[in-house]
């Protein structure tokens, strides 16, 4: 079996519906001369339901791992690793901690992680056991020494499955990954052991993002051993997680043949993360505006006085501040209606939580959970747009809105700002405004340009034109896929 493009995708496509996986979606479905294959990994196997995507016709290959599931090792027992094998690994070690560029594939092959120093070495040797120890001598030996111990093991096993995977794709002819992390780390390894070209795209700064993960303990449970019982060593736990992440980002940079991004604000990020600058480039989002154009005409003379929020129920997308700037705009205009429209189910703690509130202010008659809705019917029934996030990439949802005649009201994170005020050139930036960006978290300021858009229907229709204008010239379905076109043929005629 040979496949042309594999892309793995890391907790997204497909299990969760939107952003990164609506992008894998809409280059699979756009590119039917390719075969693609996808390679799923998760964190349990327990935190995911049922597909939330068909899979298209050119998807020969499918298979999924879940990382934090529990892994069949032996018994305990005395085992002892080679002193050469051991010192590769104390190597590799050494150099991650440095951010040194090394020759991944003479320092790591296919064998040192499988034959040589197995997960059962890695778990009970000696060795093993005497360098966990001396390393923990060394920085942190005023913590508890368990837990440690357990965050070690825990950051360390994936990547013995991780090592078993990349060593059995060796029928891919392009490794595709949209992320770093374990997903960028196995694209590195795959590409290592088998000579196979690289290509990197990150939506958001996958660093980043685990940092804002750590630091909310809900999601931090994920990261964490169910052994570890010392509340002192909480941050020093978390700063190891994000160190680990930090150094798969940079070895993933250094691996790949190109390394992409979606805004510039993202590409300079990674520059400063550890990627070549020569390797960087910016191809953005597109969307399929000839069918999202065709909206416009359904929507009534007059503006609705409904703000849609699309966007799954996470904390991430901070609807809390969506519902307190609605109640700020429903003191002043009465029948505003703030519609949600998303999946409630990924984090059902967030959502009851959101739902409680809704209640609490009294704007039961006002909010509403749409849960997931084909965006055809619900945009020509909306007024403003909206994004709340406290982190982003490039929403493919501003994108949307803008092709269906929408102006957008979002915080500024990620590229909302350049695709509301204009910043690929000097043309777009003429275009003008096509919405307002805020602060994050404000409901206040939010609330001022709901209002300020709502009883402005002038400038509204201002609004809606420059975001007209700025989708269909510069962000374009076509234009998308013939960036990426071009990537992939670079890539499939590489020559390693």
């Amino acid at each position: 079996m040979k496949i042309d493009i594999l892309i793995i995708a890391e907790g997204t496509y497909p299990y969760i519906r939107g952003g990164v996986s609506s992008w894998i979606d809409q280059i699979i479905n756009g590119m039917p001369e390719y075969r693609f294959g996808i390679l799923f990994l998760g964190s349990k196997r327990e935190e995911y339901g049922e597909k939330k995507y068909k899979l298209a016709k050119n998807v020969h290959f499918f298979e999924e791992y879940f990382l934090f599931d529990p892994m069949d090792v032996e018994e305990p027992k005395a085992r002892n690793i080679k002193k050469e094998s051991m010192d590769r690994v104390k190597e590799f070690y050494q150099k991650l901690q440095k951010n040194e560029k090394f020759d991944f594939a003479k320092l790591i092959d296919n064998k040192l992680l499988s034959k040589e120093v197995t997960i059962n070495d890695f778990l009970y040797s000696y060795q093993s056991w005497e360098f966990i120890k001396e390393k923990y001598r060394q920085n942190c030996s005023d913590i508890s020494f368990i837990d440690y111990f357990w965050t070690v093991r825990s950051i360390h096993r994936p990547i013995w499955l991780l090592a078993s995977i990349a060593r059995e794709i060796n029928f891919a002819k392009v490794i595709h990954s949209p992320s770093t992390g374990y997903a960028g780390f196995l694209a590195t390894m795959i590409s290592n052991f088998h000579n196979t070209p690289f290509i990197l795209t990150e939506h958001g700064i996958y660093i980043r993002e685990r940092k804002m993960d750590m630091h909310t303990n809900s999601s931090f449970e994920l990261y964490k051993s169910s052994l570890q019982k010392s509340v002192e060593s909480s941050d020093y736990i978390k700063q190891m997680w994000i160190n680990f992440f930090e150094k798969m980002g940079f070895l993933t940079y250094q691996s790949a043949m190109e390394i992409l991004s979606l805004f510039n604000g993202a590409k300079e990020l990674q520059i400063e993360f550890g990627a070549d600058k020569k390797l960087c480039r910016v191809i953005p989002n597109g969307v399929d505006v000839h069918r999202l154009n065709k909206l416009v005409k359904l929507r009534d003379a007059k503006p609705p006085k409904v703000i849609t929020l699309l966007g799954r129920v996470v904390s991430i997308k901070d609807i809390k501040t969506f519902i307190r700037a609605i109640r700020i705009v429903a003191d002043t205009l009465l029948d505003v209606q703030g519609w949600i429209v998303g999946p409630t189910d990924e984090d059902v703690l967030y959502f009851d939580e959101c739902t409680r509130m809704v209640e609490s202010m009294n704007l039961k008659d006002n909010i509403k959970f749409l849960g997931f809705q084909k965006i055809d019917d619900i945009l020509p029934k909306t007024g403003i747009l909206t994004l709340t996030s406290i982190s982003e990439g490039m929403p493919l949802t501003i994108l949307e809105g803008f092709a269906a005649g929408l102006p957008c009201i979002a915080t500024d994170v990620g590229s909302c700002a350049e695709l509301i005020y204009g910043a690929l050139n000097e043309e777009d930036i003429a275009i003008s405004k096509a919405g307002e960006v805020v602060s994050v978290s404000n409901p206040s300021e939010l609330a001022d340009a709901y209002m300020k858009l709502l009883e402005d229907e002038d400038l509204w229709r201002e609004y809606q034109a420059n975001a007209l204008k700025r989708v269909n010239k510069f962000y374009t379905q076509e234009i998308f896929f013939q960036k990426y076109r071009e990537v992939y043929e670079k890539a499939l005629n590489w020559q390693g």
